[in-house]
């Protein structure tokens, strides 16, 4: 990885923003992801997210942090919160802005324990690949503290196999349909394609049910997204 997105928020952060992250997946053309959005403050969240954000108690552990949004309002409700990520340039981001607990740390490697997990942006993105969200499952429930709650959210993408008439375009003998390569770019430099995954709801919850985990629906967005609370 060559930590593009790190890269981007570090320039932002530093004053030196001139251009926006570029994304595109195996079913979708470019599209631009704004790097002041990575940057909002809670009244500029989605509704799933407030909620979440709402939700979230105890000591927590922001998977994913970014920019450390997240992280920066649950601190300023004095909620105990560590902000984990793969990129060297979020966590270096979130340092300068103030996120008191910080590592530089993939989620399989992480072996505290916590009354809540945060997972949002599309938290099922980090599980790749259908054939892996048992795995990953199983090991954020071993990071659950007793009543300690998972909070994640994902998208339903069936929407984007539907044709003009209303039918869908999904080759049955292919991989689940919400599993997508995902590329980056940013200044004209490509990152290294990853794949990511979004999970339709009734998909999550069968899996949840498979580890021993409860899974409640908590919210649904305008536009096939969701909010759900494992535990």
């Amino acid at each position: 990885m060559k930590d593009l997105f790190g890269a981007a928020l570090l320039d932002y952060q530093n004053g030196h923003y001139t251009e926006d992250i570029i994304t595109s997946t195996s079913i979708s053309d470019n599209d631009i992801l704004p790097l002041p959005y990575l940057f909002r403050d809670y009244k500029d969240m989605p509704k799933l997210e407030q909620k979440a954000l709402n939700l979230a108690k105890g000591t927590i552990l922001d998977v994913g942090c970014g920019a450390g949004s997240h992280s920066l309002y649950l601190q300023k409700k004095n909620l105990n919160v560590k902000a984990i990520d793969i990129s060297q340039g979020a966590i270096d981001v979130c340092k300068l802005r103030g996120v008191k607990n910080t590592q530089l740390k993939h989620i399989l490697d992480e072996t505290e324990t916590f009354d809540t997990l945060l997972l949002l942006m599309n938290g099922t993105g980090i599980f790749e690949a259908l054939s892996q969200v048992s795995k990953y499952l199983n090991h954020l429930k071993s990071l659950l503290k007793p009543n300690g709650q998972i909070l994640i959210d994902s998208s339903d993408i069936k929407y984007m196999y539907e044709d003009d008439d209303g039918g869908f375009w999904i080759d049955t003998n292919a991989n689940y349909y919400g599993e997508l390569d995902y590329f980056l770019s940013y200044k004209g430099e490509n990152e290294v394609p990853i794949k990511w995954l979004y999970l339709d709801f009734n998909t999550l919850k069968l899996a949840c049910e498979t580890v021993g985990l409860q899974c409640e629906l908590v919210l649904e967005g305008d536009h096939f997204e969701y909010l759900a609370r494992l535990s």
